[in-house]
């Protein structure tokens, strides 16, 4: 929620719940035209399971227009230990009875991002392995659940 909470605050407006959800109904909900342009949305869990003005699910909305649902999994990153400034991702606990309750709430594809940076000493051997397996281990829950992942090492 931090990229909506700066698009509130440019126009003035509070980050609450409510308005986020307005926020989003007002993308889900945009002209049709734009159905053939967008293969499918990724969603924060709060995304999931919020509703339109009428009271449609917006994972509903979004496949009515032919989209693909999916949810964004990780818990963020974190420093790794015994790097110098390196990080892994976080969020693998519980990841298997989550993605089972997503895939039952409607997404189909998961996001997982982990973070690796470029310099004359890094990414080290510890973070390319730890996040390679992180990676993976979020894979195959995902898989086990029915859900795509898709993977993302985001390169600094």
């Amino acid at each position: 929620t931090g990229s909506i909470a700066k698009r509130l605050q440019s126009i003035g407006t509070e980050n609450t719940e409510e308005n986020r959800r307005f926020y989003r109904q007002l993308l889900l909900t945009a002209d049709d035209r734009v159905n053939p342009c967008i293969g499918g949305v990724i969603l924060f869990h709060e995304t999931l399971y919020q509703k339109t003005d009428d009271g449609r699910p917006f994972p509903q909305v979004i496949k009515s227009k032919g989209g693909v649902v999916g949810i964004k999994v990780d818990k963020g990153v974190v420093p790794l230990a015994g790097t110098n400034g390196e990080t892994t991702t976080q969020g693998l606990d519980g990841l298997s009875e989550r993605c089972a309750q997503y895939k039952k709430d409607g997404a189909d594809f998961a996001k997982w991002r982990c973070v690796l940076k470029i310099g004359e000493h890094t990414p080290s051997a510890l973070a390319i392995m730890e996040n390679a397996n992180v990676l993976a281990r979020y894979a195959s829950i995902c898989q086990q659940n029915g859900i795509v992942p898709i993977v993302e090492p985001e390169i600094l």
